[in-house]
């Protein structure tokens, strides 16, 4: 049996975090659903910014939406939403199935908003009314700013996938956020069944520290601040708030892993799978990472929910000079500021494009 199946049945979700319009044309991503047991995907400015600079798969939409008067963020938003809506076809089966647990898409609020609870509320707002589409999340990042926009979001029955977490502190302030939300709904007499997973990103973590670490403890912190805020998920599951919650018909907020390619060459190209395996959680890994556990990939057991060797790992790590804490906060901006940097060369390619092709409304 295939890890990939392994996975599936342990009951832990594997989406993919890719989307092309090419591989919605040519039946890869319903290849990856039938052989690979994928049942979601995520996106971000930085994956479209790639799809689009590739081919000329995009170029009859651009020319014709261009034409019809969309340019920049609008242009980009329904071209994006084009394809995460087709992509939400294919996973709608998954979706019923499951009860709206699995089977999601994701599209991300503009990156310039992680400072702006406000705008970044608003712009979840229009994605979501704009996409119409019931398995479709919108992400927000976990930031300071992002945190009561989340509560909102929730409050008002939008289905959020909150991004750029990196330590178990950060988890659990969107967690309580997802929680007030639905709690503020149960008073009002609304439905408490709102759709959330909250992302914690791992590989970032070693990339920022290996390089102050002896050997023995690269490519540790990564796993072992997963399996941290693994153990702070199930207990959050078992109190006695999300319990009531749960017997109101609230799901919970699942916990997604997310950045789970292995960067470093000298390490196996599925380590963090393989690692971080668990039920009722989410892996969103890259295409490569995605074929390389296909192909090759071994399981090694199940993230222990009492967090394992991560308490004495972290221990290693900070006296080894590593500042966990200020890491964390460091790779929450570091983030957020390269998907700045992305969405800025995804709009600068959509107008480039736009010129290319002659396409701009007269």
């Amino acid at each position: 049996m295939k890890a990939t199946q392994q996975l599936h049945e342990l009951g832990q979700s594997l989406w993919l975090d890719n989307i092309t319009r090419t591989m919605l044309d040519d039946g890869t991503l319903a290849r990856y659903i039938a052989d690979f047991s994928v049942t979601g995907l995520t996106s971000n400015p930085s994956i479209f910014e790639a799809a689009m600079a590739e081919g000329d798969a995009y170029d009859d939409g651009i020319k014709a939406k261009s034409q019809a008067g969309l340019s920049g963020e609008a242009l980009f938003t329904e071209l994006a939403l084009e394809d995460l809506r087709r992509a939400a076809k294919l996973f709608k089966p998954v979706f019923d199935a499951t009860k709206q647990v699995d089977g999601w898409v994701s599209m991300e609020v503009s990156p310039l908003l992680a400072a702006d609870t406000a705008g970044s509320l608003e712009a979840a707002r229009l994605i979501h009314d704009q996409g119409n589409c019931p398995n479709l999340f919108v992400k927000i990042p976990g930031t300071p700013e992002g945190v009561p926009a989340i509560e909102e979001a929730i409050f008002a029955g939008i289905p959020i996938n909150v991004t750029l977490l990196f330590s178990c502190q950060q988890y659990l302030a969107v967690a309580e956020a997802y929680m007030r939300g639905i709690e503020r709904r149960i008073a009002a007499g609304l439905d408490p069944k709102v759709g959330s997973v909250a992302s914690v990103f791992v590989s970032r973590w070693d990339v920022a520290s290996n390089k102050q670490l002896p050997p023995e403890l690269h490519n540790k912190l990564g796993i072992a601040v997963c399996q941290q805020t693994y153990r702070a998920y199930r207990e959050l599951l078992a109190s006695p708030r999300w319990q009531k919650l749960a017997a109101a018909g609230a799901q919970p907020q699942r916990l997604l892993l997310a950045s789970t390619g292995t960067k470093d060459p000298s390490a196996s190209d599925t380590l963090y799978i393989s690692a971080l395996a668990a039920p009722d959680t989410i892996d969103t890994m890259p295409e490569k990472t995605l074929l390389a556990l296909a192909d090759h990939g071994q399981l090694h057991g199940v993230m222990p929910t009492d967090g394992g060797d991560a308490d004495a790992t972290l221990a290693q790590i900070t006296k080894a000079g590593v500042d966990i804490e200020a890491l964390a906060l460091k790779l929450q901006q570091d983030g957020a500021q390269a998907f700045v940097k992305s969405w800025h060369q995804l709009l600068q390619r959509l107008s480039d494009k736009v010129g290319s092709l002659g396409a701009a409304k007269a």
